[in-house]
């Protein structure tokens, strides 16, 4: 539950004052709005971690200490005015004017303070995540995770949270391991892990409702997959990094980068083998990482690549689908992989995209596909023009009668 993790949170937009570094090497905020959350109490050395995250740029992080007070504690004929405070760090000299800025109280009493950029992804998944009202004003909104607020986490939310660096792993995930006995220690091959997602949950049939049934397998085979890298770094980390006597450093680097690759090209490559065995299953014709143009390959082509290399097979009934597990600013890759589709698809699991992206994916003939339960986290204004699975499929289908 999200309550595992945070007690509330509140998010402003920037103001040039809050933003600039250069007034001092100290910050305050105001702090009124914010007194339900960090109470009445002055506190100092409240421990906090800083996460500047921007779209395209890998994330910043710091640990540091914010104070909280009244800054009319010894008024007592005045109303109190509460501030936070806190030192610049590498994550505040970052901060622009404009900025969402989120304080999270975290389950353990420490703060959570994030920085995005305005309208960026990520700041819509962070407001999607936390179930506040979107305002463009962001005036210290405030949440609470109680009712409706402390919501179960799915797949997006564990998306969202992995962001932030939160490793939020299923309580219940420990039945899993007499799936992965069949591996040991060791990865297999992605075919073969999604093969075994699928096989794990023999009640979900590949006919049933396409939207919910690709969302199974990938939760499914996250949550497999997560649980065996939990037994396979244990052991690795059990097995301490010494050579020659001494630790170990380069060794301990190179290992957890390899952890960290894993996890990006496994994510691509498991949507991909899911998708296959959908198609396959519904009898679609399609060819997988065919080439076209230049030796690009785009992850699917309908109805092959016979078809797309005959001059004489009519372009309306060809159709292509990219699959990114996330898109980043990585989705315009697919814009040439495939030069005599005009209207390419992409599907991708990636919650909450800005509509500065959508825009322009709309300008450049690109048609967003996501599983509906996904739909959800998009603004309102977005929604009418998102494709789900379902309807690609009978898009995909009705070109092929």
């Amino acid at each position: 539950m999200l309550t595992d993790y945070f007690e509330g949170v509140a998010v402003k937009r920037l103001s040039a004052v809050d933003a600039d570094p250069s007034r001092s090497h100290q910050h305050e905020f105001a702090g009124g709005h914010i007194r339900k959350l960090m109470g009445d109490g002055d506190r100092k050395n409240i421990p906090a971690r800083f996460i500047w995250l921007n779209d395209e740029q890998e994330g910043v992080s710091e640990d540091g200490q914010v104070t909280w007070y009244d800054t009319r504690r010894d008024q007592p004929h005045r109303s109190a005015e509460y501030r936070l405070y806190y030192y610049a760090n590498s994550v505040t000299d970052l901060m622009k004017e404009g900025d969402a800025f989120f304080i999270a109280v975290c389950s353990d009493g420490a703060l959570m303070i994030i920085i995005t950029p305005k309208d960026s992804t990520i700041q819509n998944q962070l407001v999607w995540l936390f179930g506040l009202k979107e305002q463009p004003s962001f005036t210290f909104n405030l949440g609470e995770f109680v009712g409706e607020g402390n919501s179960r986490l799915d797949f997006a939310a564990r998306y969202i949270l992995d962001e932030l660096g939160i490793d939020a792993e299923d309580p219940e995930s420990n039945g899993l391991d007499g799936i992965l006995e069949q591996f040991g220690r060791r990865f297999p091959g992605t075919k073969a892990f999604s093969e075994a997602a699928r096989q794990s949950l023999p009640h979900v049939s590949a006919l049933d409702n396409p939207d919910e049934v690709l969302m199974a397998w990938i939760e499914r085979e996250e949550l497999l997959f997560r649980r065996l890298e939990r037994h396979v770094v244990a052991e690795r980390l059990r097995a301490g990094f010494v050579a020659a006597g001494d630790a170990d450093v380069d060794g301990f680097i190179a290992f957890s980068l390899s952890v960290q690759n894993r996890r990006k090209s496994r994510a691509g490559q498991s949507l991909e083998n899911h998708l296959e065995a959908l198609f396959s299953a519904r009898e679609i014709r399609f060819g997988r990482g065919v080439e076209t143009e230049n030796r690009n390959k785009p992850d699917f082509l309908f109805p092959g690549g016979g078809e797309y290399r005959n001059p004489l097979f009519p372009t309306a009934r060809l159709t292509m689908l990219g699959a990114k597990s996330t898109c980043k600013d990585r989705w315009r890759q697919i814009l040439s992989e495939a030069a005599r589709i005009e209207d390419k698809h992409l599907l991708t699991f990636e919650p909450g995209i800005s509509e500065n992206q959508t825009d322009e994916m709309r300008s450049k003939r690109v048609q967003l596909v996501l599983p509906a339960r996904l739909h959800e986290t998009y603004r309102i204004a977005q929604r009418p023009w998102l494709m789900d699975v379902s309807s690609f499929i009978a898009t995909v289908r009705e070109r092929q009668a």
